[in-house]
């Protein structure tokens, strides 16, 4: 089955993760607003079924895969079914772009992120949420890929290649927290956000564009 058709046909499975991780979910949605602005346009590449987008108060995503579209458009968000290497937006078009668990599934992160850079506001941010490769979990993850319906063609990063990245495209102003300290199948309670990153398993960069 190719990556694009597990989306598809596992998209309501997918969904329920969520559901059944409820305090890992609402860690991660937590440690994601520390960063989000408020009253500003946003927009989320990899929306996913609009887990994140509709907490956040993001009303418009990105998501190839149309079965998890459907599912984030029932959720009230205006989803345009495009890929993140080529996003359907003029320039300097958002005040922030959110990506959550969204760099670990893309095929060329770079240019995702320089797409990301040329949509988003001067002076505007870009909000990246991952799972750290050098965590507990990420290592788990990674173990556990060749059995993993959704994983198996996941690439995890950890967090100093990203913050590379994102300096390269002239993001300044960088801000980090992170969240899941413990195995999410335990979590009874939701997690603690924390500045920085090494001890936890979600991880939250913000930088601002610097661009003139």
């Amino acid at each position: 089955m190719s990556e694009n058709q597990i989306f598809e046909d596992g998209a309501e499975e997918y969904d329920e993760w969520f559901s059944e991780h409820w305090f890992a979910y609402k860690s991660e949605v937590r440690a994601l607003g520390t960063f989000i602005p408020k009253n500003r346009k946003g927009l989320e590449v990899g929306v996913g079924t609009g887990r994140f987008a509709v907490p956040l108060g993001i009303q418009i995503g990105v998501e190839p895969a149309r079965a998890m579209a459907d599912i984030a458009r029932k959720r009230g968000i205006t989803v345009y079914e495009a890929k993140a290497e080529e996003l359907p937006f003029d320039n300097a078009s958002f005040d922030f772009i959110l990506m959550s668990t969204t760099i670990c599934f893309l095929h060329n992160p770079m240019q995702a992120l320089q797409e990301s850079a040329r949509v988003i506001k001067s002076g505007g941010n870009i909000i990246i949420g991952m799972i750290d490769s050098d965590s507990f979990l990420g290592k788990v993850y990674d173990l556990k890929k060749k059995n993993s319906k959704f994983y198996r063609y996941a690439h995890f990063y950890s967090v100093n290649p990203v913050l590379e990245w994102v300096r390269k495209l002239g993001y300044g102003h960088i801000r980090i927290c992170q969240t899941i300290f413990k195995n999410p199948e335990k979590i009874t309670a939701i997690e603690p956000v924390k500045d920085g990153y090494g001890s936890g398993c979600f991880v939250v960069i913000s930088a601002q564009s610097l661009r003139l």
